[in-house]
């Protein structure tokens, strides 16, 4: 009985996790409504129907009322694991016609530059975004809603491009993966008939685009020939079928590494996957990043006599990206009121300072007020803020000695000056005193002689 449970929790759980992750989608469908101006319709992706079938949607057109028919279940998979608490991913549908890719490197995908009736009919492309993935499928639609049990009409996933890392933060100089996978299965039978068995030919693109310029980063065409564009910036693709069934459904890996990344390659970094006449493209936003190091100086101790101006501090905040978003501030920590509080006097900061690696560094500089000799012991702290730091920043401190207090006093600096500089004289002296024996002694030696 005990195993019969135990299968029966395994079971249990197994169901809880495929079904999972949300039902429907909620989407906007857009289109061009000419001038320049587009119009959105709600629409709404069914990934699951329930024990009782499609729930009736009379706010939506029907054929926007869309449910999916995913063969190779990638777009199902990533919503399995979606978590609860994130926030609903934005979903676009948009028109779609089949063409054959306009780059020439990817010609080759269709030599014959004639689309196959196979791909007739409506199609729709689904571009999901969100913190946790990006993807974008096409879908081949029923040419009329089915009026039972529910005005509803049947799409079908042909292809399918996911990334999981849509906004992917770099620290500078490491090295950065950005994952791309990918899956497709011919819309229709006699379209998988018509092709030799195993996964078609495709071709990968993954391009950069940043402050209003962009550029082809890679290009690859596995298993054709043709002259592709030459690699940019060390940029090493795992283009592949991951599987070789005869008829599919198929998928795919089109993973991009890029060494020691630089603050010049941040921006919107385009993938996009062709087929023979078919296309699917996510975009994902790399951000660089680096740690500031921040030190103070003077330092280790402060030294000030009561009623004077202690020495000026520098907080030095080094080598850090971007230059965007950094604070300096200054506390003030123990002394008579104990605890933390702001430092009181001016306070500035420099002009930034430009790296040959791209990095920034600046200095923040404090003009502490007069001292008293309550002070003594207090801590001057330079706290840094930045969005390459954790939430609480990063500080460094120094400590305020007060002369006369519990440190030596006026009277005792001069003493050990005045006991260092006899000490020097005696040190003149004694030399002297030598030099004059051994003179002497040399001398006598020679008159001996």
């Amino acid at each position: 009985m005990k195993s019969l449970s135990l299968l029966l929790s395994v079971a249990l759980g197994l169901v809880n996790v495929v079904s999972a992750g949300p039902a429907a989608i909620e989407c906007w469908f857009v289109e061009d409504a000419g001038r320049g101006s587009l119009a959105m319709k709600p629409a709404a992706l069914l990934l699951r129907p329930g024990p009782g079938g499609p729930p009736p949607r009379p706010d939506l057109d029907p054929k926007l009322y869309l449910s999916v028919d995913d063969p190779a279940g990638t777009l199902r998979s990533a919503f399995r694991r979606y978590p609860r608490d994130a926030a609903a991913p934005h979903c676009e549908l948009s028109s779609f016609i089949p063409l054959p890719a306009s780059a020439n490197w990817a010609r080759s995908l269709t030599p014959e530059q004639r689309c196959p009736r196979a791909l007739d009919g409506a199609w729709l492309m689904v571009s999901i975004s969100s913190s946790v993935f990006s993807l974008s499928s096409l879908l081949r639609q029923q040419p009329e809603p089915q009026q039972e049990p529910v005005l509803i009409t049947m799409a079908t996933v042909v292809l399918t491009v996911l990334t999981h890392t849509p906004g992917p933060r770099i620290q500078m100089g490491q090295d950065a993966v950005l994952d791309l996978s990918f899956s497709y299965m011919p819309p229709t039978p006699e379209a998988a008939s018509s092709l030799a068995p195993g996964p078609p030919p495709f071709g990968l693109e993954w391009r950069r685009q940043h402050l209003g310029k962009g550029h082809l980063l890679l290009a690859a065409t596995p298993g054709l020939g043709g002259k592709i564009p030459a690699t940019q910036e060390g940029a090493v693709a795992f283009a592949a079928w991951d599987d070789d069934e005869p008829w599919g459904p198929w998928t795919g890996n089109g993973t991009i590494w890029l060494p020691a990344v630089q603050p010049f390659q941040e921006g919107t970094y385009l993938a996009i996957v062709h087929l023979p006449y078919l296309q699917g493209q996510v975009d994902l936003e790399l951000s660089v990043y680096k740690s500031p190091k921040v030190s103070l100086t003077p330092a280790p101790l402060v030294w000030a006599a009561p009623g004077k101006t202690p020495p000026e501090l520098l907080c030095h905040v080094n080598h850090f990206y971007p230059s965007e978003g950094l604070e300096v501030e200054w506390e003030l920590r123990g002394g008579p009121e104990g605890g933390s509080r702001k430092a009181e006097g001016q306070k500035w900061l420099s002009s930034l300072r430009h790296h040959s690696d791209g990095s920034v560094s600046l200095l923040g500089y404090l003009q502490p007020p007069p001292v008293t000799t309550e002070q003594h012991g207090a801590r001057y702290a330079c706290r840094v803020y930045h969005s390459s730091l954790p939430a609480s920043g990063r500080s460094v401190e120094v400590t305020l000695e007060v002369v006369g207090f519990s440190g030596p006093s006026l009277e005792d600096g001069i003493g050990l000056f005045l006991s260092a500089f006899l000490f020097l004289g005696l040190v003149k002296v004694l030399g002297w005193v030598v030099a004059y024996l051994t003179t002497c002694k040399d001398l006598k030696e020679k008159k001996t002689q």
